[in-house]
């Protein structure tokens, strides 16, 4: 890359400019920067973020991120002996004059990050995913997820399933989707993108929910009545609704009439397990429905990304409704609670993490450990 022009087309120019985007650990991004250098981050380098890193986002960016940046690229530069550039330098002095580090970070405060999808090469190819080489996903989030802020936060299942989404787009496209805890609703606006006749999202918090529709206007999905549409394609409705799991009432879920169930990391509370469950099962028991779109008899992937098929296992032969849902174990009895829970009200829950192999489209994000993550499809069994 030493040689080679900086392009933000090139793949690692658009991965540290995705990175940057996406606020990753400014390490990640020194990793990044390095590359594009050839092993040391050169004044080509230095030139290239400045324009379209630092210049180019720095009305938009959250200035203590772009500090805290700055310090380290500068650092970086000066103990290999290099030239800093100036501009870099005077934005760097005017973060340290003009910003206060013990305030900085308010209670509550949010942030505006942007994931991008990078899409690998024949994405164009599936008819129900655009002519586009990446997705990008502005999101409000918090800063404080450590104080309770969690649903405004963005989490790895959350990426997991996004990815799951866009590398299955005929799983899901011409489908009603319904989401249970939507929280910042990345996944939901990627349903919108493969072009899902219908995406209900949830979420039983007021404030998470609120955060959820400013994030849905920011990738210009507008709000018109209870419903929203895409400005630009009106083949996909999007709902948000306020639905606490536990009094959530067996008519209003039956009314919801989804062909799948979507969840990323709803696997986390004892306490609220026993309302998931019921609400599954609810949905799930439904009378069949007949799938508009299957996948090919060879197994092979209909997918834009050109991924294995794996899944078409046993999608080839499901009627009913299913639930799809990612999950980071972090307390092993409560996973098994779950699952017993799930037993008892003729759940059938599998585990396809590794049938099941969603296409990398966030090859920039290092804080992202896809392995954590588990993927469960669940169906209701009717035999029982």
């Amino acid at each position: 890359m030493a040689n080679e022009a900086l392009h933000p087309t090139a793949p690692l120019c658009l991965h540290l400019v995705s990175a940057f985007l996406a606020m990753e650990p400014t390490d990640s991004l020194i990793t990044l920067a390095r590359k594009c250098g050839g092993g040391v981050i050169t004044e080509r380098v230095q030139i290239f973020i400045w324009e379209n890193c630092i210049s180019k986002y720095a009305t938009r960016g959250y200035a203590p991120y772009l500090k805290k940046f700055l310090k380290r690229l500068i650092t970086e530069v000066e103990s290999n002996n290099g030239v800093v550039l100036d501009e870099l330098y005077e934005k760097y002095a005017y973060y340290i004059t003009s910003l206060k580090d013990d305030n900085m970070v308010k209670r509550n405060s949010r942030v505006c990050k942007c994931i991008s999808f990078l899409f690998p090469d024949g994405c164009s190819e599936a008819p129900s995913c655009p002519s586009v080489v990446k997705l990008m996903v502005p999101l409000q989030c918090s800063l404080n997820i450590l104080e309770g802020d969690t649903g405004c936060a963005i989490w790895p299942s959350s990426l997991l399933l996004s990815e799951f989404v866009l590398s299955f787009p005929e799983v899901f496209s011409n489908k009603s989707c319904f989401e249970v805890g939507s929280g910042v609703g990345l996944v939901g606006i990627c349903l919108a993108h493969i072009k899902a006749s219908k995406a209900i999202l949830s979420d039983g918090d007021l404030s998470s929910l609120d955060n959820l529709k400013n994030n849905l206007e920011l990738n210009q999905l507008n709000i018109t009545s209870d419903m929203l549409e895409r400005s630009t394609q009106v083949q996909t409705l999007v709902k948000c609704i306020y639905l606490p799991w536990e009094s959530a009432s067996e008519s209003e879920l039956q009314d919801l009439k989804p062909d799948i169930i979507l969840g990323a990391d709803v696997i986390y509370d004892p306490a609220c397990l026993p309302h998931l469950i019921r609400l599954l099962t609810i949905i799930l028991r439904k009378k069949p429905f007949s799938h508009q779109g299957k996948v090919n008899s060879n197994g092979q992937s209909n997918a834009a990304t050109g991924a294995p098929y794996a899944i078409s296992s046993f999608l080839e032969s499901e009627t009913t409704p299913v639930a799809y849902i990612a999950s980071v174990i972090r307390n092993m009895d409560t996973f098994s609670y779950f699952l017993k829970l799930a037993d008892q009200a003729n759940l059938h829950v599998l585990d396809i993490t590794d049938t099941v192999k969603p296409v990398n489209m966030l090859p920039y994000m290092q804080s992202y450990d896809r392995t954590s993550v588990r993927l469960f499809s669940l169906s209701y069994n009717c035999l029982s």
